[in-house]
C-alpha cells in the first residue's frame, strides 16, 4: 500500500478516535468509527461558488447535478438505482465553499454494500461522463424554442422557483450588498443565462481543475475496521497521476463602515427584511461558537428575545416573524437578523430590531441565557454525533472550510470557556448598526 500520513483526532462523543489519512497525491480519507447498521460514505470537494466568475456563476451547482449523468462504466441513472435498492439515501449540496455528495446506507453482510457503494461513488467523483444529451443544447432564453429538455432545464427551474420566493430576494439582496469584491456577493445556485449557454467543454474543464485529488476528501463512517476500509477506498479512488491544483484565494471583504439600506418590491402582500453583518472566518472556533450563541439567544425560537420582545409581547406586533441565523464560511461568516413584518410599519420594524441589537451590545446577555446557550450548543453536538450522515457532514465541513478536523476538538472546550464579556464583546464588534446592511422587500403596491 502506498505511504500515508496519519493522524488521529478525538471526537466528542464517538467512542474511538477519528482517523484521518493523507495520501502523497493529496487526497484526503478520514475514518470514523460508529457502532450501528449504518454507513455513509460522502467526498466533499473544495469548490463552490467561491471559485466562479461572473462569466461562469452557477457551474459549481449545474456540475453537481450533472455528475449523476453516467461514467464510462455506469449509464446515467445506474448509480441511483443500483443504490436506492439497496435501501440507500442518495445525495449531494453545493455552496459557497464546497460541494459534497454522500451515500448513506445499510452495510450489509460482509460489508458487500461498502464495497458496491464505494465502487459506484468513486467511479463518479472520478469518472462522469456528462453527455450532452444529459446536459441538453444550449438556447436563447428569451426564446426558448426547445424540443428536448434536459438537466439545463431542471436547473433553470429551480433557480426561477427560487427567485419567485420572497425570502431569497431579500437574501440575494443583501449577500450582494455586503461583500464589495469576494466571490461569496455571488448566488450560488446561478443564473438562466449562464446555465442555457455554457457548453459541456466548460464544464469538463471547470470539474478538471477544481476536483483534483488534493480538493477532495473522503469521508467513511460506520461499523468497520480502519484496516478494511482504508486500502479499499485507495483502491478505488485512483487518479491517475491527475496532478494537485491551489485554489486561488481571496482577501476577506470588511463589514460596510455606515449602515447600507436596499429595497426592492414584489407581488407581495407583507414586508420582508433581513440584517446582514459580516463576521470572522470558519476557523476562528471561538468567535463563531459565540455567534451562534448569539444567535440563539437573539432570535432562535420562542423562547429568544426578539420572537418575545417583538411578537409575543406586543398587544399589536409590527413582526409577523422574527430569526436569526449564522452561516459559518471561510472567508468570513455572515450573521443575520430577518423578519416579515405589516408593511406600514416598515420605519419602525427597522427601528425595533436596531434597538434590540444595540441592547445586546451595551447590557450583554444574562448569566442564565449564557448557561441556557451553552447547553443547547452541546446538546446540539451530541445530536449531530448520534447519525453516521450527521458525523459525516461535520467532518466535512472541519476538513474542507476549515482545514483541519483539530476544530472539533477545540469546539466544545470553546463553548465552555465563554464568558460574558466575550459575548459582549464580539457583538460590539460585529453587530454594530455601522456594519449592517439591511435589505428590504416591499409589497409593490408601496412603490411611489
Amino acid at each position: 500500500m502506498e505511504e500515508l500520513k496519519k493522524t488521529e483526532v478525538k471526537y466528542p462523543y464517538l467512542e474511538k478516535p477519528v482517523e484521518i489519512y493523507e495520501r502523497q497525491c493529496g487526497h484526503k480519507i478520514i475514518f470514523a468509527y460508529k457502532k450501528g447498521s449504518l454507513i455513509n460514505i460522502s467526498s466533499w470537494v473544495k469548490t463552490g461558488s467561491i471559485n466562479e466568475n461572473d462569466g461562469n456563476n452557477g457551474i459549481s451547482h449545474f456540475l453537481e447535478h450533472l455528475m449523476f449523468k453516467g461514467t464510462s462504466k455506469h449509464k446515467a441513472g445506474e448509480f441511483d438505482r443500483t443504490l436506492e435498492s439497496k435501501g440507500a439515501i442518495v445525495n449531494a449540496a453545493t455552496w459557497k465553499d464546497y460541494t459534497f455528495y454522500y451515500v448513506t446506507i445499510p452495510k450489509g453482510s460482509d460489508n458487500r454494500n461498502f464495497k458496491d457503494t464505494l465502487e459506484l461513488h468513486a467511479d463518479m467523483m472520478l469518472d462522469p461522463v456528462i453527455p450532452d444529451n444529459e446536459i441538453g443544447e444550449p438556447f436563447d432564453i428569451n426564446n426558448p424554442n426547445i424540443k428536448t429538455k434536459r438537466e439545463r432545464h431542471v436547473v433553470i427551474e429551480e433557480i426561477r422557483m427560487r427567485k419567485d420566493q420572497p425570502w431569497t430576494k431579500v437574501y440575494n439582496q443583501v449577500n450582494a450588498n455586503m461583500y464589495s469584491n469576494h466571490p461569496y456577493k455571488r448566488d450560488v445556485i446561478g443564473n438562466e443565462q449562464i446555465i442555457s449557454t455554457v457548453t459541456r467543454q466548460t464544464v469538463l474543464d471547470y470539474y478538471k481543475t477544481h476536483y483534483t485529488p488534493n480538493n477532495i476528501t473522503t469521508v467513511i463512517v460506520g461499523d468497520m475496521k480502519a484496516e478494511d476500509v482504508i486500502p479499499a477506498v485507495i483502491k478505488e479512488f485512483d487518479f491517475k497521476g491527475r496532478q494537485k491544483r491551489a485554489n486561488e484565494k481571496y482577501p476577506h471583504d470588511l463589514p460596510v463602515k455606515k449602515t447600507k439600506e436596499v429595497q426592492s418590491y414584489s407581488k407581495i402582500n407583507t414586508g420582508f427584511l433581513m440584517f446582514g453583518y459580516l463576521a470572522a472566518p470558519a476557523a476562528d472556533i471561538k468567535t463563531s461558537a459565540i455567534l451562534e450563541m448569539i444567535a440563539l439567544i437573539l432570535g432562535q425560537g420562542q423562547s429568544s428575545r426578539l420572537y418575545q420582545e417583538l411578537v409575543e409581547k406586543p398587544k399589536k406586533p409590527v413582526f409577523n416573524i422574527i430569526s436569526t441565523d449564522f452561516y459559518q464560511f471561510r472567508d468570513g461568516g455572515n450573521f443575520f437578523i430577518q423578519a416579515n413584518f405589516k408593511p406600514d410599519f416598515k420605519n419602525e420594524a427597522i427601528s425595533l430590531i436596531k434597538n434590540q441589537t444595540e441592547k445586546l451590545i451595551n447590557e450583554g446577555v444574562t448569566e442564565k441565557e449564557l448557561k441556557k446557550a451553552k447547553k443547547k450548543l452541546k446538546a446540539c453536538f451530541a445530536e449531530n454525533s448520534e447519525t453516521v450522515s450527521d458525523i459525516a457532514e461535520t467532518i466535512g465541513f472541519y476538513m474542507t472550510v476549515c482545514d483541519k478536523l483539530e476544530c472539533v476538538e477545540e469546539y466544545i472546550e470553546a463553548i465552555e470557556n465563554i464568558t460574558l464579556e466575550d459575548v459582549k464583546s464580539t457583538a460590539k464588534k460585529y453587530l454594530g448598526i455601522n456594519n449592517a446592511v439591511i435589505s428590504v422587500l416591499m409589497p409593490e403596491t408601496y412603490q411611489k
